[in-house]
C-alpha cells in the first residue's frame, strides 16, 4: 500500500511517499481502507520534531481518518465488512489502509460524507472540550477564540454559541478570515496583525476582559491573552503555533484569581466516557446542520508536504484533506 512518512525532522520536503507492506488487524483490531485523512498542525510538529512527546524515526503522521471496514480480528466482530468508519489513531493515518482498535470506532451517520465526518474529530473534540472540560464555560461568559478561521476556530466559535455564551470575540490575521468567523457566528472580530489588538478585545468588552480564552499561538499573543482576560478568567493553552513557548510567573495569575489550563487531546482519548459521547454529538450537530463544517481544501496524499506548507504558511481556512 501507499504510505506518507519521513525518515528524518525538517521542514515539509522531508515528507516522502514510499509502498509498505499492507498492515494486519490484530485481536480487538479492524483493518480501515481510508477516504480520507484530516491534516493538523500536530502532524507539523511531528514532522519537526517537536511534538508534545517524542516522535520515533521513521514515522508516518496522521491521526484523523475516515473510511471503510475491509477487515477485522478476533474480537472486532462489532463491525463488518464494508461499515463507515471514523476514528483516531495515534500515528500512521497518512496512508491506504490502517488499523484501528475496535472500540475505538465511530460510525458515520446515514447522509455524512467521509470528509465533514473526518474534519471532526481531532479538531471538533478539542474545540468541544477545551470549551467544557477545560474551559467550564458557563451560559452568559464572554469566549475569545484566537485563529478563529482555523480547523478547530471555527467549530468552537459555534460550539461556544451553542454551549450558551453571551459573546464570542473572533481573532485571525485577514478580513477575509475574520468575515468566514462572523458568518460563523463571531460577536466581535479583531486582527490581531495589528499592534493594537489587546485594545479591540477590551473595547469588545467593555473593558472587564474575557471569561474564556482558547490560545494556541504562544509567545506574545499568549502574554497579551493574559491581559485580555476579567478576575476567574480561564486561559485555555492547547499549541505553540508560533513556535515561541512563552515564559510565565505564576504569582500574576493571583491578582485576578486567573487559571492557565494545558490541553492535550489523548489524554481525553484515555477517557472513553469523554470521548466518544462528545463526538457522536458533534456527528449528529453536523447531521441536523447545526454545527457547519469548513474546509479548506481536498488534496491527493502524495500532496502532503505541499498541504503542510500551505497550512504552517497561514494560507488556508477551516479543514485540509487528504485522500489517498
Amino acid at each position: 500500500m501507499k504510505t506518507v512518512l519521513f525518515k528524518q525532522y525538517g521542514g515539509p520536503d522531508v515528507l516522502e511517499t514510499a509502498e509498505v507492506d499492507r498492515p494486519e488487524p490484530q485481536k480487538g483490531e479492524v483493518l480501515i481502507k481510508v477516504n480520507a485523512i484530516g491534516v493538523n498542525y500536530a502532524d507539523t510538529a511531528r514532522r519537526e520534531g517537536a511534538y508534545v512527546v517524542p516522535t520515533p524515526l521513521p514515522f508516518t503522521p496522521g491521526a484523523e481518518i475516515a473510511g471503510v471496514v475491509e477487515e477485522t480480528g478476533e474480537g472486532g466482530e462489532d463491525f463488518a465488512r464494508g461499515d463507515r468508519v471514523v476514528t483516531l489513531v495515534g500515528s500512521g493515518g497518512y496512508s491506504e489502509y490502517v488499523t484501528a482498535p475496535a472500540n475505538s470506532l465511530i460510525r458515520i451517520p446515514e447522509g455524512l460524507d467521509d470528509e465533514s465526518a473526518v474534519a471532526l474529530p481531532l479538531q471538533g473534540l478539542t474545540a468541544y472540550h477545551l470549551l467544557t472540560t477545560m474551559g467550564k464555560l458557563e451560559k452568559g461568559e464572554t469566549v475569545l477564540v484566537h485563529a478563529a478561521a482555523g480547523g478547530v476556530g471555527t467549530l468552537a466559535v459555534q460550539l461556544a454559541k451553542h454551549f450558551g455564551a453571551g459573546s464570542v470575540i473572533a481573532t485571525a490575521s485577514t478580513e477575509e478570515k475574520l468575515s468566514l468567523a462572523k458568518e460563523l457566528g463571531a460577536d466581535h472580530l479583531v486582527n490581531y496583525t495589528n499592534t493594537n489588538w489587546r485594545e479591540a478585545v477590551m473595547d469588545a468588552t467593555n473593558g472587564k476582559g474575557v471569561d474564556v480564552a482558547l490560545e494556541m499561538a504562544g509567545g506574545e499573543i499568549f502574554h497579551e491573552t493574559i491581559k485580555c482576560m476579567r478576575s476567574f478568567g480561564r486561559v485555555v493553552i492547547y499549541g505553540v503555533a508560533s513556535g515561541t513557548p512563552a515564559e510565565m510567573y505564576p504569582s500574576g495569575l493571583m491578582n485576578r484569581n486567573l487559571s492557565v489550563i494545558g490541553f492535550f487531546l489523548p489524554q481525553i482519548m484515555k477517557k472513553p466516557d469523554l470521548f466518544e459521547k462528545s463526538l457522536e454529538e458533534l456527528l449528529l450537530l453536523v447531521h441536523e446542520g447545526r454545527l457547519k463544517l469548513s474546509v479548506g481544501g481536498v488534496y491527493q496524499l502524495d500532496e502532503a508536504s505541499k498541504v503542510h506548507e500551505l497550512l504552517q504558511g497561514r494560507k488556508t481556512t477551516g479543514k485540509l484533506i487528504l485522500k489517498p
